[in-house]
């Protein structure tokens, strides 16, 4: 706890900001690594249903999706509720286009609030380093003939704190950012390839 202690009064308050933007990362990923679990599953329940609706059982493909719950399994339940009730493919393909997008909206919720930490944590870095070597030099241009390596090399380390935490809290928050927004993608081509191959198999045995 002492290094922290000296690392928070050392850096001052960029290091305070920048402790606090890695809670803020910390727990953003930990929600939304919950939150995506999940969305890229249920495919063998989609095929079950697909089966059932090539083999022309339409009310029984509808009912095996009634459990589904990732998002591709909600908008194929749409889709094949709206194909019984007769709405026409126009009409559908824009329901599903605005249920798609509300649900990778859904998904990529906050995921942005990440990358913007991970692109200002080292630019704030930075700025305490500055800050920091501006307040060393100036104490060295005070000192005049009384300065020595110690009291540079002390301010110098002090400065550099910020630049070290800056890094700390942007590479995970860059990290989680990335494999977050690659999972919302595979969601999403889940969904694209979920619709196809139910508007494949109704082209074909409509």
């Amino acid at each position: 706890m002492s290094g922290i202690g000296e690392m928070i009064s050392g850096g001052g308050p960029i290091v305070v900001i920048l402790i606090g933007l890695s809670v803020i990362s910390i727990a953003l990923i930990a929600v939304k690594v919950v939150g995506l679990l999940g969305v890229t599953g249920g495919a063998a329940g989609r095929e079950a249903a697909f089966a059932l609706w090539s083999g022309g059982d339409r009310h029984a493909a509808l009912k095996a999706m009634e459990a589904a719950r990732s998002p591709a399994d909600r908008l194929v339940r749409q889709a094949m509720s709206g194909m019984l009730a007769g709405v026409n493919r126009k009409a559908l393909d824009d329901d599903l286009e605005w249920r798609g997008n509300a649900e990778m909206a859904a998904m990529g919720r906050y995921i942005r609030v990440l990358d913007l930490i991970a692109m200002v944590s080292p630019l704030l870095g930075l700025l305490g380093t500055v800050l920091g070597m501006i307040q060393s030099f100036q104490e060295l241009a005070l000192a005049e003939g009384a300065a020595n390596a110690s009291l540079l090399a002390g301010g110098i380390w002090q400065a550099l704190l910020t630049t070290a935490a800056g890094l700390i809290v942007a590479i995970p928050a860059a990290i989680g950012a990335s494999l977050l927004t690659a999972r919302v993608e595979a969601a999403g081509q889940a969904i694209e390839a979920a619709i196809g191959r139910l508007y494949a198999i109704e082209d074909r045995v409509g």
